[in-house]
């Protein structure tokens, strides 16, 4: 037995501590590995010849503005029977017109604000339709703009957007 005022040694640990912890960190190393690499974004695979957007037919770009006149008709059918109000007319005019030049053009327009379409050149009868009847009519206090003038503005897109 040591005497009183003697000095113990520091406590030793056992290889296994040491052991655990190289595998805690090894584990740590692993998930911050898979982490980064399964949530990057994945490269599109685009065989070599192949093109990168095929645009559609005519034929097709055809049935999808005629699909959204009928929409825009519907949505003013509505409105003059009294089923909506004129705001919310405009709303879901502005919702038809946006769906149709993401669908037909692949320009994100439903997302994008008035700014943005601008910004990205988009054709000048949805910039205007947007900023005369859609924009004032949802966004400002008041009363709304006419829905038949804004389903005039809508059909203006549907027929001249290319």
């Amino acid at each position: 037995m040591p005497a009183p005022d003697e000095m113990y040694p520091p406590a030793q640990y056992g290889w296994g501590w040491i052991v655990a912890a190289i595998g805690i960190l090894l584990l740590l190393t692993l998930a911050a590995w898979l982490l980064i690499v399964l949530t990057r974004p994945r490269r599109s695979i685009t065989l070599p010849g192949a093109p990168v957007h095929s645009p559609p037919t005519a034929e097709v770009l055809d049935a999808l503005r005629a699909d959204y006149l009928a929409d825009v008709q519907r949505i003013e059918d509505a409105h003059r029977a009294g089923s909506i109000s004129a705001r919310q007319a405009n709303l879901e005019l502005s919702r038809s017109v946006r769906a149709f030049v993401n669908e037909y053009s692949g320009v994100e327009a439903p997302v994008l604000t008035l700014e943005d379409l601008t910004a990205r050149g988009v054709h000048p009868a949805l910039v205007d339709a947007l900023r005369r009847h859609y924009y004032p009519s949802i966004f400002q206090r008041g009363p709304a703009v006419d829905p038949v003038r804004g389903a005039e503005a809508a059909r203006l897109v549907l027929q001249s957007w290319r």
